[in-house]
């Protein structure tokens, strides 16, 4: 019955509705994640905040990804995709808005609620793509997946923008309330999309299934016959995940290049600063400019990752990113005719780096067997989420500094800095090519068999 999605030469408009509502989902539950950001700035002062509690508004919804992630991706395996995506976006959005509510030098309220915050925003990327890709054909799923992620900097672009254009006339609080519009999605997921039809017959609900594919498929439910054998209900324990090993180190090392995007993240606008000489805003003006080539590195990786494959094109963007990043810490004072080398270099890291993300997100997704993908993905996923801390920690143990959150950037530490960034790319090139296995062109189910195969996992698609 799942072998009509494969035969698909093109998506119906129905599968186009979960892609719209998996893109708006990820775009405005980082809008929620990063709003923080802008809005300490209206009150910090005021406040007479101390760095301690500042640092702990600010890290509390990371602290939350891990154990989010996890729980979220093994309880999506439990009860489904849909009703775990609607459930965390409700939780992220009431609290991101009951954040306009907060008592005066409320931190500790901001600090309970910004977890909550996180552990909601961790808990839609952990079924959000599982069931994006249960409704895709092979063919289709790595540039469709890879692109429902392609507007992930959209968010800070739009926490940016409405801070700086609304947050004068709504204050802080105003802005908070903002950040119930994604309770809106809910409502529109409730309305569009239906649980995945691969996990509704993995346990045991085959009618239901069938009525879920012929919606994304547009047919007649009656031109979908169930097939004579039916198989039996899955049944799966949280701990099986660690008889796959290879899936679980790929995955998190594969998850963890993100770390040096995060710390260069951290030092974007002061290095801009200190190494061109150039005033704040001037700096922010060239982040507009990355962030659009993170955007368009996003829609590169997509359109690779399924014309060379998960693991040729997952490491060609990490081995670029991370000379990109090397590059730019040892060439940071140098000029190409009258443009900054530091400048293009960052453009390149942007592209590249964030090409990696739109082929390493889908890919931790797909190499877990049917009744442990939604937590398989969740525990990579949350374990890649260590990544905010080790960025920037580690990044003060090179440096020296004793802030180990939010370190001050300095040019000393720029060389060794950058080089630290670009170690976890390389890392990433290692599980692309040495541990992980290829998912290109192959459907969900042969996935599923490989799995069950672990002497085929080496194999290419034939």
């Amino acid at each position: 019955m799942l072998e009509l999605l494969e035969r698909q030469s093109a998506l119906t408009a129905n599968q186009w509705k979960i892609f719209t509502a998996s893109i708006l989902s990820i775009m405005l539950d980082f809008f929620d994640f990063l709003l923080i950001g802008f809005t300490l700035a209206f009150f910090v002062r005021d406040w007479h905040l101390t760095y301690g509690q500042s640092g702990m508004i600010l890290f509390s919804s990371g602290v939350a990804a891990v154990p989010g992630a996890i729980f979220f991706g093994w309880l999506g395996d439990k009860i489904g995709r849909r009703k775990v995506f609607m459930i965390t976006i409700l939780m992220f959005s009431l609290a991101t808005g009951a954040m306009a509510l907060t008592p005066e030098r409320g931190w500790l309220y901001l600090t309970v609620a910004r977890f909550i915050v996180g552990f909601g925003v961790v808990g839609v990327a952990a079924v959000d793509m599982p069931l994006l890709q249960e409704f895709l054909p092979a063919a289709k799923r790595g540039w469709i997946s890879g692109l429902s992620i392609s507007l992930v900097p959209g968010g800070g672009l739009l926490a940016a923008t409405f801070a700086a254009f609304l947050g004068p006339i709504v204050g802080w609080r105003g802005l908070f309330a903002l950040g119930l519009v994604p309770a809106l999605l809910a409502l529109l997921i409730r309305i569009w999309v239906p649980e995945s039809p691969r996990w509704l017959a993995g346990r045991g609900r085959h009618e239901e299934a069938r009525r879920s594919l012929a919606w994304a498929l547009q047919v007649p439910v009656e031109q979908i016959a169930l097939p004579a054998d039916l198989p039996p209900p899955q049944q799966s324990s949280w701990l099986e995940l660690f008889r796959y090993p290879r899936s679980v180190a790929a995955g998190a090392l594969v998850g963890l290049s993100q770390t040096g995007a995060v710390g260069l993240a951290l030092w974007m606008v002061t290095l801009l600063v200190l190494v061109l000489r150039i005033t704040p805003a001037e700096a922010s003006a060239l982040v507009i400019w990355i962030s659009l080539a993170q955007i368009a590195g996003r829609g590169l990786g997509s359109w690779l990752t399924d014309r060379i494959g998960r693991r040729v094109a997952g490491a060609l963007c990490c081995v670029l990113a991370a000379a990109a990043t090397s590059l730019a810490g040892y060439l940071h004072a140098g000029y190409l005719g009258g443009v900054p080398l530091f400048f293009v270099l960052l453009l390149v890291q942007g592209l590249f780096g964030n090409g990696n993300s739109a082929i390493s997100y889908p890919y931790m997704a797909e190499m877990w067997p049917a009744a442990l993908r939604a937590s398989g993905f969740g525990l990579v996923y949350g374990m890649s989420n260590l990544g905010k801390f080790i960025g920037p920690a580690g990044l003060a143990v090179i440096i020296g500094a004793s802030n180990y959150v939010s370190p001050k950037a300095t040019l000393a530490g720029i060389v060794p800095g950058f080089n630290y960034f670009a170690i976890w790319y390389v890392l990433a090139v290692i599980a692309y090519l040495l541990i992980g296995f290829e998912t290109k062109g192959r459907s969900i189910e042969e996935i599923d068999a490989a799995i069950a195969r672990p002497a085929s996992l080496a194999a290419e698609p034939g």
